[in-house]
């Protein structure tokens, strides 16, 4: 009975390992937004829905202006809300797509940024439908700008 006991505590590390593997690897991301706005919370849902561990931290605006300037995001390219993850500053609805291949790829960047509200993109999706085109902007350390995607 004990050696039955034993193979199967064994069994159920050995499966759970790659569980707790999986677990560990996704991407973390700390986002710090206003506690009353609406869109803020709904692109924190759709990068927990793409993978990502977020934790989000509400803010006053004062506070968010200083994170996004530390950060190396000029009020030109701020939006509502601003995302820490592996050294990369994230401002406003980027997709989770676009922060995952940013990670794969590991550019000497600050980070990326789709300034504004577009329609459309993640957190700002309408009951209609309507989108609006818009890009995501790979902000280089000199302070340059290249579109990184386009949707």
């Amino acid at each position: 009975m004990i050696l039955r006991t034993a193979l199967a505590f064994c069994l159920a590390l050995a499966l759970s390992g790659p569980a707790l593997a999986a677990t560990e690897s996704q991407p973390s991301i700390e986002v710090w937004k206003s506690p009353t706005c609406g869109c803020c919370g709904k692109w924190v849902e759709h990068l927990e829905a793409n993978g990502f561990t977020v934790t989000a931290k509400n803010t006053s605006s004062a506070m968010l202006d200083r994170i996004k300037r530390q950060a190396g995001i000029t009020e030109k390219l701020a939006s509502c809300h601003t995302g820490l993850i592996d050294g990369y500053a994230i401002e406003g609805h980027v997709p989770a797509e676009d922060i995952k291949r940013l990670l794969k790829e590991h550019p000497d960047a600050v980070g990326l940024t789709v300034p504004n509200m577009p329609i459309g993109s993640p957190g700002m999706e309408q009951p209609g439908g309507e989108t609006e085109p818009y890009d995501v902007l790979l902000v280089k350390k000199d302070g340059s700008l290249e579109v990184f995607a386009r949707h």
